[in-house]
């Protein structure tokens, strides 16, 4: 039993709220200096459109007066998350972790800086792979019949979406063997449901991808099942692991 049945409740909601308040000043301060840059990042952004060399004036549109600093606020927030983001999941970390064990926790800080690492390759991914494709088929796909002015709030709201979520997939592996390292899933239930999954890809891709050519969609749902699948090789692993530690734990308590 964990120490955290014996803490009160009110002593949970304090840490929380300590927790929160740190977070918050945190991206806050990361977002300041994100807006400090926000052109900067947001010439990035617009990079894998090739320039809009394409479409009148070589660059996005904005037909509502507040609409680019709305879009300069947006990418400093989300762009200050992203800088905030491993302080912020040590403080989600701090705050769990008196309800977990011992080895529960050393797996878990251990993840963190891996689940840093997954989200910017699933970023990166998302950036240089799966969104030139896309949005150079959306700025093609008709142009002979209307010309396309692209408003810049619409663009970058496509691009932070696919970026958000691309990231939340190469999240994947890293749940499933936490999960599996503590026995919530197993392989056998992961490697059963195989089939399930693969559709579930697809779905993703579907709804992820802003394009209906099967090929965008094929390129956001085969990184979906790869993660997928690295997962329920690394919830073997971690299944492993597992119960080596039970065998060695029950092993000391007999000889003691």
């Amino acid at each position: 039993m964990s120490g955290d049945d014996k803490i009160p409740i009110g002593h949970h909601l304090l840490e929380l709220r300590k927790r929160l308040v740190y977070s918050a000043a945190a991206i806050v301060i990361c977002a300041a200096v994100a807006f400090a840059f926000h052109q900067q990042i947001l010439l990035i952004l617009m990079s894998p459109a090739e320039g809009f060399e394409e479409i009148p004036n070589h660059k996005p549109i904005f037909t509502d007066i507040t609409e680019f600093i709305g879009v300069a606020v947006k990418v400093s927030m989300l762009g200050g998350l992203f800088l905030a983001l491993p302080f912020v999941l040590f403080q989600i970390v701090r705050f769990v972790a008196p309800g977990l064990s011992g080895l529960e926790k050393r797996y878990l800080y251990s993840l963190m800086p891996v689940s840093v690492l997954a989200f910017v390759a699933g970023a990166a991914f998302g950036y240089f792979v799966l969104f030139p494709p896309a949005v150079n088929f959306l700025l093609s796909f008709g142009s002979e019949v209307a010309t396309p002015y692209i408003r810049i709030g619409n663009y970058v709201n496509l691009m932070i979406t696919l970026l958000f979520w691309m990231g939340i997939v190469f999240e994947t592996p890293v749940v499933l063997f936490f999960l599996s390292r503590i026995g919530v899933v197993s392989y056998e239930f992961l490697a059963k449901n195989r089939r399930y999954a693969l559709v579930v890809a697809f779905v993703l891709g579907a709804i992820i991808t802003p394009t209906f050519d099967p090929l965008n969609q094929s390129l956001v749902a085969i990184p979906i099942i790869g993660m997928y699948e690295l997962g329920v090789w690394l919830s073997r692993i971690g299944g492993r692991k597992r119960r080596k530690h039970s065998t060695a734990l029950v092993s000391s308590a007999d000889d003691s």
